[in-house]
């Protein structure tokens, strides 16, 4: 990976003081049960981030200008266990510091880590999960912190909504809260969905988003797409109103499996992160 940091060369880039967001990237794999490749996500999306714009128009803010640091690529243990104790521990510090974090993996299995270093700092904390998968396994080949058992070590730590939720196992479907459940089939084309799962979030929350949410049509790049998953306004209309309406206190992106031959996806995923980034900080202008 080059040197160059989130939003290329003319964004603002400075040092981890001087910075109000953190840009983590965890190229982790390691816990993948189909298609490997997830782990080269963060660099595509830093690279794609060069040629995003750095005036968003619909909030009339440049939002790099808060100062970005983008940590180098870290070598993570393969163990999910102790991957899991490596995140806690710089979230812990980043949200001690005074840092907006922004995690770009790497598989799904990177989010409980951000969650516990969270939970630490926010005791209300609750978590927005954008899905195709619902990810509440007990334990999953062998591993309580596989990728499928994201939102089960999470449910531990807080409570969680969760959205566009398309695929699970019936031992999944027994633990859902289905009252927190948004399944996409049942998201229709209007936005008063979207008060509903904003009402069920505490005042502090973390998203985590798994770019499989998005249908494959406009998001092929992940590695377990799902037919039938939300389109670009669906998304950005739900974190535009929960930046609103609470206290975001950090998100990641995770599971984009980057193809050399469409980079379009790439670009989609750095352009999500900028555009709510753009939604967090527009309070603070």
């Amino acid at each position: 990976m080059n040197d160059a940091p989130f939003g290329g060369k003319d964004s603002n880039w400075t040092d981890y003081k001087s910075a109000k967001i953190i840009v983590f990237p965890v190229p982790y794999d390691y816990t993948a049960t189909w298609q490997k490749g997830a782990d080269l996500g963060p660099e595509a999306i830093i690279e794609a981030s060069a040629h995003v714009e750095l005036y968003d128009i619909e909030t009339d803010t440049e939002v790099h200008l808060q100062g970005i640091h983008t940590f180098q690529l870290l070598h993570f243990p393969s163990s999910p266990e102790d991957m899991t104790q490596v995140i806690k521990q710089n979230f812990s510090s980043f949200v001690k510091d005074g840092k907006f974090p922004v995690m770009l993996g790497g598989n799904h299995s990177i989010t409980p880590g951000a969650v516990q270093g969270m939970k630490e700092f926010f005791s209300d904390l609750s978590v927005l999960q954008l899905d195709a998968h619902a990810d509440l396994r007990e334990s999953y080949n062998g591993s309580m912190f596989n990728h499928a058992c994201v939102m089960q070590r999470v449910k531990e730590v807080c409570p969680a909504v969760q959205v566009g939720v398309r695929s699970m196992d019936r031992e999944e479907f027994h633990r859902l809260d289905i009252e927190r459940v948004f399944f996409a089939k049942d998201i229709p084309l209007g936005d008063d969905w979207i008060d509903k799962v904003v009402d069920l979030l505490s005042s502090h929350v973390y998203v985590t988003i798994d770019l499989d949410v998005f249908d494959p049509s406009v998001m092929p790049s992940t590695g377990t797409p799902e037919p039938g998953g939300l389109e670009w306004y669906q998304v950005i209309g739900l974190l535009r109103k929960v930046a609103e309406k609470r206290h975001v206190a950090g998100f990641d992106v995770v599971e984009l499996m980057p193809n050399k031959y469409n980079k379009a996806p790439d670009f989609m995923a750095a352009k999500l992160v900028y555009k709510f980034l753009s939604y967090v900080f527009k309070k603070v202008g």
